[in-house]
């Protein structure tokens, strides 16, 4: 069995910690590298349903998108919700992996799953890191156009069902082509001359004044529609993808994907 150390080592050879934001606080939170890792579970966040499940399972790490610890705290004591996490996983004995935005950047990371599971072609970031095949965010075009309608809908068929659904801005019969994407908060790439030259920008956690101020500017200037979904859904559908990675690199392990919703919201009233 390969150790945590080697295991951790591979993650950080497909996803770099150099591509992470200054933000971010991907790696390690909890294990000893020393400690042979047989089986994996893969989640997008760490919360109680995920740890139980961890621990459930009996898996050596919990591999998620989210790190648990972003911003500096000064407890960890057991009545604060991340402490009560972090100590169920060190009495558990499962190490907990983060790997956020630079899963995102990466080739087969998160934008490039969905962008993949679209049928996009011509794929490439929004904005360009090291290299063109890397940075934030995904732009290209449809096989064959299509409605915006159709293209909501075909997105809620790829992604998991969540209460908050799938919200739209434009009109349902406009035309698209081109289409610029962001699994995750993306509201910072608005602005970006990728987005604002497709058709539509398929992204998560857009707020009221942003996303108006976009859709009126585009009234004058043109712009693309607007398509928000689940944030935890946008990137739930990279799981997959990363454990099938793991999985070639590490045969003897079992890995795991986590189908626990982690989305927030629970259910909706329609008026």
């Amino acid at each position: 069995m390969p150790l945590l150390l080697d295991v951790v080592a591979a993650a950080h050879s497909l996803w770099p910690l150099s591509g992470a934001e200054e933000w971010d606080s991907p790696g390690l939170t909890v294990g000893d590298n020393a400690c042979p890792v047989s089986r994996i579970l893969l989640a997008v966040d760490v919360v109680d349903a995920t740890v139980t499940e961890a621990i459930a399972v009996e898996a050596d790490l919990l591999l998620t998108h989210h790190p648990l610890l972003f911003r500096g705290i000064t407890t960890i004591a057991e009545e604060t919700y991340k402490g009560r996490l972090l100590s169920r996983l060190i009495r558990g004995k499962v190490a907990l992996l983060a790997c956020h935005t630079n899963a995102d950047v990466v080739e087969n990371g998160v934008s490039d799953v969905i962008a993949q599971a679209l049928g996009l072609t011509g794929i490439s970031p929004i904005a360009i890191g090291a290299t063109p095949a890397i940075g934030i965010g995904r732009v290209g075009n449809l096989s064959a156009p299509e409605t915006l309608g159709a293209l909501a809908r075909r997105l809620g068929k790829i992604l998991p069902a969540t209460a908050s659904g799938i919200r739209v801005s434009g009109e349902y019969d406009q035309v698209i082509s081109r289409v610029a994407l962001c699994g995750g908060a993306g509201d910072s790439l608005l602005a970006e001359r990728a987005v604002t030259d497709a058709d539509v920008y398929i992204t998560s956690d857009l707020r009221h004044h942003p996303a108006q101020e976009f859709r009126e500017r585009s009234l004058v200037t043109s712009g693309p529609a607007l398509i928000d979904v689940s944030h935890w859904a946008s990137e739930w559908l990279w799981l997959e993808t990363a454990a099938q990675q793991l999985r070639l690199l590490f045969p003897e392990v079992e890995v795991l994907v986590s189908d626990a919703r982690t989305d927030p919201w629970d259910f909706v009233v329609v008026q």
